[in-house]
């Protein structure tokens, strides 16, 4: 959330910045409900006052005098009077606190205006689509062998669409994408972590999944639990109510965990096949940062996650989102797309976030300063290193070779343990 004491100070400028992103915010209600709750709290504590006046001055009356007496009836009024504010002011601030929530954190400057993709800028590229793809290309589904391996089909009886069986080397090849992304993590410094699969909603609030995307996560209704939509959300709550000593800064988390995503209303041929599924794995980076080097620490995460793609050989592209495209808690955001070949398209495959403090103060992660002054919120950070699917989708489209059968990408040989999947086949034209 945003720094109520900025926010109050700075309302106008934190208005105007947030006008540049999608989301619609109740103002005048924000607005009128502080108002109220700030009355009420200082009503409440005037009556305590009061209260505790009326409390010294019966203890000092003779007791059983009338003087006791009338001090004992004013007394239960004010303890009435008390409880009746008490009561007022927690509920306006708890009205007040849900609306709050509501409000998404403000884009830095550096993220440039506009309000849809078409409107964000690409700021890199890596490789030419041209010539690093086989002139065999097409997309993924239409590969001979593609649906022995991915078996879309017995998927939907056993679950639903968009929860596909990998099968044989396929599921091979996963396990060797997730080994080579956790082992690139560790050797840029993050540590391995393997966080619980399903979320309180206190954690789902704490990165700013609730209250923005409950139609997009699976909730577990018996126990109120949320099935991960990414592993941002456990690992950033790992120092939950935490203060961390700012020497330890910066601290840098890797996890490999699978992704559930209810992705209402996706349809058409641009989430066929692997292009968006329910159930996913992913490889996640989270970095909790010095306030003031978070956006180099931005820049180095997305760097890591790029270097992933050089490594396996796929062009790729990187997309600076503009602020009317970028998500409730991110100040700023990176989007890295990989050139399917056989689509002729670009996937997203990585989204590099600074959330600056804002899952921060919700999720009271603090530093303590060297010089031992006041704690105060960290910077937290994410960027997926990589998402699977679509990785698998631009190396099955990119390297497909003459005989059907797809080449490995050399720095995978380690873990896949041969040099091609699928079995050879003719190439329909």
């Amino acid at each position: 959330m945003l720094d109520i004491k900025f926010f109050r100070e700075n309302f106008e400028t934190v208005k105007t910045a947030l006008a540049r992103k999608k989301f619609q915010i109740e103002w005048d209600a924000i607005l009128a409900l502080d108002t109220k709750r700030r009355a009420l709290i200082s009503d409440a504590e005037n009556a305590r006052a009061s209260q505790n006046a009326a409390n010294k001055a019966m203890a000092s009356a003779p007791k059983g005098t009338p003087e006791f007496l009338a001090k004992v009836a004013e007394l239960k009024v004010a303890s009435a009077r008390v409880k009746e504010l008490e009561k007022a002011a927690a509920e306006a601030d708890e009205q007040w606190h849900l609306l709050y929530l509501t409000i998404p954190n403000t884009p830095h400057e550096t993220v440039p205006d506009g309000r849809t993709e078409a409107d964000s800028p690409q700021v890199f590229a890596w490789g030419d689509p041209v010539q690093l793809v086989t002139p065999d290309a097409r997309p993924h589904w239409d590969i001979p062998w593609f649906p022995n391996l991915v078996d879309f089909e017995r998927g939907a009886r056993t679950t639903g669409a968009g929860f596909p069986f990998y099968v044989g080397d396929m599921a091979r090849l996963v396990r060797s994408l997730i080994q080579f992304f956790l082992e690139e993590a560790r050797s840029n410094g993050y540590e391995e972590i393997l966080p619980p699969f399903l979320v309180n909603p206190a954690s789902a609030t704490a990165t700013g999944q609730l209250p923005d995307k409950e139609g997009q996560m699976y909730n577990v209704t018996a126990e109120n639990f949320y099935l991960i939509p990414t592993a941002e959300v456990p690992v950033t709550n790992f120092f939950r109510d935490e203060i961390i000593p700012e020497e330890s800064l910066p601290l840098k988390r890797c996890a490999h965990t699978p992704c559930f995503r209810r992705e209402a209303g996706s349809w058409g041929s641009h989430v066929r096949g692997l292009n968006r599924l329910h159930q996913f794995d992913k490889v996640e980076l989270v970095k909790w940062v010095h306030p003031a080097t978070s956006f180099d620490e931005l820049e180095s995460l997305r760097d890591d996650a790029a270097r992933l793609l050089q490594k396996l050989e796929l062009p790729y592209r990187v997309i600076l989102i503009c602020a009317g495209d970028i998500g409730f808690p991110h100040s700023k955001q990176y989007d890295i797309e990989v050139w399917a070949g056989g689509q002729k398209r670009w996937l997203e495959v990585s989204s590099c976030s600074n959330f600056t403090d804002f899952q921060a103060r919700r999720a009271g992660i603090r530093y303590r300063p060297k010089d031992g002054g006041k704690p105060n919120p960290v910077h937290t950070l994410n960027g997926s290193a990589l998402g699977l699917p679509r990785v698998l989708a631009a190396i099955l489209e990119n390297n497909i070779q003459p005989n059907g059968t797809v080449r490995i990408p050399p720095a995978l040989r380690r873990w896949f343990g041969d040099d091609s999947i699928g079995s050879p086949c003719s190439l329909p034209r």
